[in-house]
């Protein structure tokens, strides 16, 4: 597959891929930089990641899926729902993680979770100088941050991989599970280190079906539209309304009198109705108001 050189596309956006969210982020997203995807469970995370790999393929871009949480056989289970094929897309899956994770690996000097994650991040980065990736997803944080066990360590870790990704020139999508019905702000080390952050919220109203939306917290250098956007998934991927502003929609108009076919009316009116405005006629049944 033909790459296009980075020079040709750090002065561009990074669009997603879904319909509606680029028009959200007035553009796309800025290229090289980390982005925070946290939602429910369910609520899509793993579509829209799919088509953010996607779009980067149709773009003749390379890309890379790391997941620490899904199994390459999930991963195409999901696609096959969209009538997607993943067989051209590199990954990363726990299998290959878990061959660096032997029993004669083990010490008693070392913590076995700082070996384990010190192997994830080797891996991790080995492969990724390997395929030099324009477009990478990192699924996802709540397995990583389990590796990682302290605040320090987490911390240092993903700056270790944000670092690596700055200098590939990677735009980085991660994937992040809210299961304890807390705010995304709950998570300052995440936030701090991230250029973007999307939520993706998913709730049951008493009556009906389940309903679905969308916001951007933050987008650094980015003048996106702010509040809640509806989306569905559907075959095919993931589809997002976006919020109508009505001052986006403003229609130029003639500032005249508007006649209303009764001369006296329109006398008494001084002219006619005026135009852009609106006139509430009151009257009793059998009145002729119209």
């Amino acid at each position: 597959m033909a790459h296009t050189p980075h020079s040709v596309l750090e002065d561009r956006r990074c669009t997603s891929g879904v319909a509606g969210l680029d028009d959200v982020l007035a553009g796309g997203m800025p290229r090289d930089c980390f982005y925070l995807v946290q939602g429910d469970p369910g609520s899509g995370k793993t579509t829209i990641a799919l088509q953010f790999l996607r779009e980067g393929q149709r773009l003749g871009e390379s890309v890379f899926y790391i997941t620490l949480s899904e199994t390459a056989s999930e991963l195409e289970k999901i696609a096959r729902s969209h009538g997607w094929t993943l067989a051209d897309m590199p990954k990363l899956e726990l299998s290959a993680i878990e061959s660096l994770l032997r029993p004669e690996d083990q010490t008693t000097v070392f913590h076995p979770s700082e070996l384990e994650l010190n192997n994830v991040i080797r891996l991790v980065l080995a492969e990724t100088r390997k395929h030099r990736p324009t477009r990478v997803v990192f699924d996802s944080l709540s397995e990583f941050r389990l590796l990682a066990e302290t605040p320090l360590r987490y911390r240092r870790q993903l700056l270790t991989l944000k670092q690596e990704f700055a200098r590939l020139g990677s735009t980085v999508l991660l994937l992040d599970d809210k299961t304890d019905n807390t705010l995304i702000g709950s998570d300052p080390h995440v936030l701090s280190l991230t250029h973007g952050v999307i939520e993706m919220q998913q709730y049951s109203p008493d009556y009906g079906r389940s309903r679905r939306r969308l916001r951007v917290l933050k987008m650094r250098g980015v003048k996106f539209r702010e509040g809640y956007h509806d989306y569905v998934i559907e075959t095919g991927g993931i589809r997002l309304f976006p919020r109508l502003v009505a001052a986006e929609h403003h229609t130029e108009f003639k500032r005249e009198a508007v006649r209303s076919g009764v001369d006296e009316l329109d006398n008494l009116l001084g002219g006619g109705l005026d135009a852009g405005t609106t006139a509430l006629i009151l009257g009793h049944a059998g009145s002729s108001r119209r």
